[in-house]
């Protein structure tokens, strides 16, 4: 089942973030696994131009996604951002489930454009993005404070 994360999720996001990301060498420094938003989804994702999603079976959260602003960047921009599942998760079009969820959101709210920052190693991930017609693009937008990553996505919303 896909929902909006709760206050409850907290926990389970946080630790799948911590859990996935360096399973893909996305765990130094120049990553997302960083961000203060990462201790705190909910608070991070309550705000009105915000959206975060989460998969739920059986009662576990097995991954999520969501949508925010673009920091630094133009106010028609949105990033998708923290799209992480637990392995068991994969390969069943959960990540396509959470995605569509996303631009839905995206496009409710407004943003005209969706930005992706991911790294070298997401194969699977990149694959999800250019089924979905997101567009390489050559540089990262906005100021993310993600300089490690390095492929850059964006599509209309």
């Amino acid at each position: 089942m896909i929902r909006l994360l709760e206050e409850k999720d907290n926990a389970a996001i946080r630790n799948i973030i911590k859990t996935v990301m360096p399973q893909f060498g996305a765990g130094g420094q120049g990553f997302a696994i960083h961000d203060r938003e990462v201790e705190n989804m909910y608070e991070a994702y309550a705000n009105s131009r915000c959206a975060y999603f989460v998969c739920e079976e059986n009662g576990k959260i097995l991954g999520g996604a969501g949508i925010a602003p673009l920091e630094g960047g133009d106010a028609d921009i949105c990033e998708l951002k923290k799209m992480y599942f637990l392995p068991e998760a994969r390969g069943k079009g959960l990540g396509q489930e959470i995605l569509s969820e996303c631009l839905k959101a995206a496009k409710k709210i407004g943003f005209k454009y969706c930005y992706i920052e991911t790294f070298n190693t997401m194969a699977g991930a990149m694959k999800l993005y250019e089924k979905n017609a997101f567009k390489k693009i050559p540089e990262p937008c906005g100021n993310t404070g993600h300089f490690a990553c390095d492929i850059f996505y964006k599509r209309e919303v």
